[in-house]
C-alpha cells in the first residue's frame, strides 16, 4: 500500500485551532455583576465558570453539525450551559462582532468587491411539482373525491344522525303504547 507523502493531517471543522482562538477571544464578552442588584451568593462563589474557549468550542460544534443542543457530547460541559452561554453572548453582540472581524481579515487577505455585492431571493411554488408530485395529502381544507374500492358501495349512514335517534325513541314509544295511545301524545 502506497500513502502520500504530501498528506496533511485531517483537522474536523469544528476543531477550534489556536490561532482561531487568539482571534476570538478578544471579542468574547466578560460577564459583569450589576451594581444595583441583590445576589444570593457572594462574588467568586459557587460553581466555577466553564473556560471560554471550552464554550465556543462547544458552540462552533453545535453550528458545524447541526446537532441539538441536548445532543453536545459530555466532553464540551453541560449542554444547558452551553446553550445559555449562546444566548448571553448573542445578546452582547458577540457574534455579529465576530462576523465583522471575520470579513475585515478577509477584506486585508484577498478583498471583497463591495460595489458588486448583492443579495436577491425569491420563493415561489414550483410550476411542475404538482404534476410530478400530485396533490398534498395534507391539504385537509380542500375538498376531494376519495377513491373507492373496486366492488364495494361508498359508505354512508342510511340515516341521518338525528333521525336515528328520533326513530329509537318511536319505536321505544311504539312498544309502550299497546295500550292504543299514538306515539304523538
Amino acid at each position: 500500500m502506497v500513502k502520500n507523502k504530501l498528506s496533511m493531517p485531517q483537522i474536523k471543522s469544528w476543531t477550534v485551532s489556536d490561532d482561531l482562538w487568539n482571534k476570538v477571544e478578544r471579542l468574547i464578552p466578560i460577564r459583569q455583576r450589576e451594581a444595583g442588584r441583590k445576589y444570593r451568593r457572594k462574588a467568586g462563589a459557587g460553581r466555577k465558570p466553564m473556560p471560554a474557549r471550552q464554550v465556543f468550542s462547544a458552540i462552533v460544534y453545535v453550528l458545524r453539525t447541526g446537532i441539538q443542543w441536548k445532543a453536545l457530547p459530555r466532553q464540551f460541559g453541560s449542554a444547558s450551559a452551553v446553550h445559555q452561554h449562546f444566548q448571553n453572548w448573542y445578546r452582547a453582540g458577540f457574534f455579529q462582532k465576530l462576523w465583522q472581524a471575520g470579513l475585515a481579515e478577509y477584506d486585508s487577505m484577498q478583498g471583497i468587491a463591495w460595489q458588486w455585492q448583492a443579495a436577491d431571493g425569491t420563493m415561489g411554488k414550483a410550476p411542475l411539482a404538482t404534476e410530478c408530485a400530485g396533490r398534498n395529502p395534507t391539504d385537509r381544507g380542500k375538498k376531494r373525491t376519495q377513491t373507492q374500492s373496486v366492488g364495494r358501495r361508498p359508505w354512508s349512514p342510511a340515516v341521518d344522525r338525528r333521525q336515528r335517534r328520533q326513530r329509537a325513541r318511536l319505536e321505544a314509544a311504539g312498544s309502550n303504547s299497546d295500550s292504543g295511545r299514538s306515539p304523538a301524545s
